[in-house]
């Protein structure tokens, strides 16, 4: 397996993301295929895993704990908080951000129960409460790690100016933000912060939710509660106008001698040696098919035509919706 660094940790190039082993793209497989997959990435050589509080409202991490804590010296552990499953006075659980200190430590110490670990290797800010100051959500997660609950920290869906301030409070290992051929936002500025300041970029949706190994051919099919009905990306106007990019990045792969999940993955592998891509999966095959992308290598001439196939001028439709947009402090086009 391929490595790069991840603040004090080696982890494979290729990390998983765990989190629709349990949430978010319609019913989620049983645990026994969860385990399966979680399993099938160890035995792999997979170092790093990450999950969070809000998938599955701490089932995923439930998932996670049961199944990993016997391997836990064998991997890398990061999880998130300040966004989590809240239940209401009608006893439905919704996902609430809360970036005050007293719900960061709750999170956290709720999550290290969920994995059955002493420590989490990586602890990020899931989403910035803009509600709250960083200084003082990032403060509160300085203590955590003071006290030995986690070890490094991490931010999500945050801006370049957000980092700044948040790394001058306590060093920040990495960043979490989507990244992948159709969403090309952190190359405004969060890719460059991320150099200047010797920050590893975890990319997640890489292969831009399944769009990019053309997974999702008609959005009718997608289930009630699948996250990619609300995301504009995902209507059916501007779906059919993105599916017309398909043929032509088929072609590509094809050139490349890969599928097209590795000519996606493989291309963000080439952006910057501190990318490390963490695609999810449901199947032990497409696992196997992702992890080889770290092998792929692109000709400069391939990378230069996929990428004007597929950015942000040639895209229909923004990732999120507004209601969704206002939650992120991510920059934008």
């Amino acid at each position: 397996m391929h490595n790069r660094p991840l603040g004090p940790f080696t982890v494979t190039a290729i990390g998983l993301g765990c989190m629709n082993l349990s949430h978010a793209y319609g019913t989620p497989p049983s645990p026994e295929q969860g385990e399966r997959v979680l399993l099938a990435a160890l035995d792999a050589g997979v170092t790093l895993f990450d999950t969070a509080a809000l998938y599955g409202f701490g089932a995923n991490e439930r998932l996670v704990g049961r199944v990993l804590k016997p391997h836990r010296s064998k991997f890398t552990l990061c999880s998130k908080g300040g966004m989590a499953g809240v239940a209401g006075d009608d006893g439905v659980t919704r996902r609430v951000i809360d970036g005050r200190p007293e719900t960061i430590r709750r999170n956290c110490e709720d999550s290290l129960r969920h994995l059955q670990a002493d420590v989490i290797d990586l602890y990020y800010l899931h989403r910035w409460d803009k509600k709250v100051p960083i200084e003082e959500s990032v403060g509160e997660m300085a203590r955590l790690v003071e006290q030995g609950k986690v070890r490094t920290l991490g931010l999500s869906e945050v801006s370049a100016a957000t980092l700044r301030k948040a790394h001058a409070v306590h060093p920040i290992t990495a960043v979490q933000n989507e990244y992948s051929l159709w969403t090309r936002n952190p190359e405004i500025a969060m890719l460059q912060a991320c150099r200047e300041l010797g920050i590893a970029f975890v990319a997640f949706s890489p292969v831009g939710r399944g769009f990019l190994c053309d997974a999702v051919h008609d959005v009718a099919t997608l289930e009630s509660k699948d996250i990619r009905r609300t995301m504009p990306r995902f209507d059916a106007d501007n779906h059919a106008r993105n599916l017309k990019l398909l043929p032509a990045y088929k072609a590509l792969a094809q050139e490349a001698g890969c599928t097209r999940a590795q000519l996606a993955l493989a291309w963000l592998l080439q952006q910057a040696p501190f990318i490390i891509p963490i695609p999810g999966t449901t199947s032990v095959e497409h696992l196997h098919e992702d992890l080889a992308a770290a092998d792929v290598a692109l000709s400069p001439s391939l990378v230069q035509r996929v990428e004007a196939l597929i950015n942000q001028q040639t895209v229909a439709g923004n990732r999120y919706s507004e209601q969704a947009n206002r939650e992120v402090d991510a920059e934008t086009f």
